[in-house]
């Protein structure tokens, strides 16, 4: 550990030799050089090697939600790894199969599916958005051999694989790749819901599944309205459509509940749903959750996963899970929320910039009048951490932990931040 520390002490050796590792890295991302993190600690992230320190609005985009360097996470990673670390699909662990009893148990205990009945489990959220997509066109399939398109919505993200990326509206992500999967239709969210009914039913045979985030991240945080996500479900299992929820962002305690669907009534439970990022705290893995009817056609071979539910990734979430599903856990992320909104509000009377402020919980969008990403740099010049989302919103996810100190030093930085390039 003292070699470590020793390791990443500020110099022009260190800065040299982390600049030539940045050369072996594929050419896919846009990291700033300047900004090297070798250590965290709960809301905090550390650049021992430029000696600078960030409050983290980011998490990870959403996934550190206890925190970095969480101490109870690390006693469960420490004392898995000194039992079993990977079994394979070929046979049980108790971890994995802990995990899928606990994920089916609280779901329904904290409002979420209440017809969950079985879980797949993977590695990451596009991972588990391929399996849902895919079970439910072999769902849709059963019906008719034609009916295996899926319907998703314009601003949404569901992952950067093909299945997922084909269901990923944004053509700066899927143009470039090809035509991807075929039968994918978007529709327009912001349409009333009359449209949306209409072309569902008259094109039903067509289509095994609808796709949707509850609250869409990446498209500017956009929390659905109640009223049309009731609608949808409805005339989808008029028409014999699954209706799939990505919770992969907005999930596991981010919007005040366990998950962003709990808000709704049961008949807007969707047949499947995902979740990943917060799921393992840092730790890949997603997960896949499904009703009987969806279960119920899937047979040996089907799908499959070298790493799913291994051992270590299944302990850590069987932990995070243990926590978060939890009253009092979830309502201080409520009064956390309320504390951001607050001063945000605040911040958007103060600056007529500020457009908007929108979302749920702890995942929360601010919209400009413009692009923001000159004020996502000085923020993070000025030590604060936060990440765009749609053309003109920047994304506050900090982790659920975070000290309402830490949030006052934060906002703090954005105003300054926000003076420094706006007045």
């Amino acid at each position: 550990m003292l070699q470590s520390r020793r390791f990443f002490r500020s110099s022009s050796s260190n800065l040299n030799s982390v600049g030539k590792m940045m050369g072996f890295e594929a050419n896919i991302y846009a990291k700033p050089h300047d900004l090297i993190l070798t250590r965290g600690a709960n809301s905090i992230l550390y650049d021992d090697i430029n000696n600078k320190q960030y409050i983290d609005f980011t998490s990870g985009i959403a996934v550190a939600s206890l925190g970095h360097a969480n101490p109870k996470i690390a006693e469960v990673i420490q004392k898995q790894s000194t039992k079993l670390l990977h079994t394979s699909n070929l046979f049980n662990n108790i971890e994995g199969l802990q995990l899928c009893q606990s994920l089916i148990e609280t779901t329904k205990q904290f409002g979420g599916q209440h017809d969950a009945s079985a879980v797949y489990l993977c590695n990451s959220g596009t991972e588990a958005n391929e399996a849902a997509l895919k079970f439910a066109k072999k769902y849709g399939v059963q019906i008719n051999p034609n009916k295996h398109g899926i319907l998703a919505f314009e601003q949404s993200f569901h992952g950067r694989t093909m299945g997922s990326l084909s269901v990923t509206s944004n053509p700066k992500y899927r143009l470039q790749f090809g035509s991807g999967v075929p039968n994918t239709t978007f529709l327009d969210i912001s349409d009333d819901l009359s449209t949306i009914e209409s072309f569902i039913s008259e094109n039903a045979s067509q289509f095994a599944a609808l796709i949707v985030e509850p609250v869409q991240g990446e498209g500017g945080v956009l929390p659905l309205p109640a009223e049309k996500l009731i609608s949808i479900k409805r005339v989808c299992v008029e028409n014999d459509i699954l209706v799939i929820y990505d919770e992969i962002q907005c999930g596991i305690g981010r919007t005040g509940k366990l998950w962003a669907h709990s808000y709704l009534p049961k008949e807007a439970h969707p047949d499947l749903f995902t979740t990943a990022k917060a799921l393992g705290n840092g730790y890949p893995i997603g997960a896949t959750i499904m009703n009987s009817k969806v279960n119920s056609v899937l047979k040996v071979g089907d799908h499959g996963c070298t790493y799913g539910g291994n051992p270590m990734a299944s302990a850590i979430a069987c932990s995070v899970l243990s926590t978060i599903a939890n009253d009092q856990f979830l309502n201080e992320v409520g009064k956390k929320a309320q504390v951001f909104v607050t001063e945000l509000r605040r911040l958007q009377n103060k600056y007529p910039v500020i457009r908007d402020v929108r979302g749920r919980g702890l995942f929360i969008g601010v919209e400009f009048q413009d692009n923001p990403a000159e004020l996502i740099k000085v923020a993070r010049k000025n030590g604060l951490l936060v990440v765009g989302a749609s053309r003109n919103t920047i994304r506050i996810v900090p982790p659920l932990t975070v000290e309402n100190s830490v949030i006052d030093a934060g906002l703090e930085i954005l105003e300054k931040s926000i003076r420094e390039i706006y007045l």
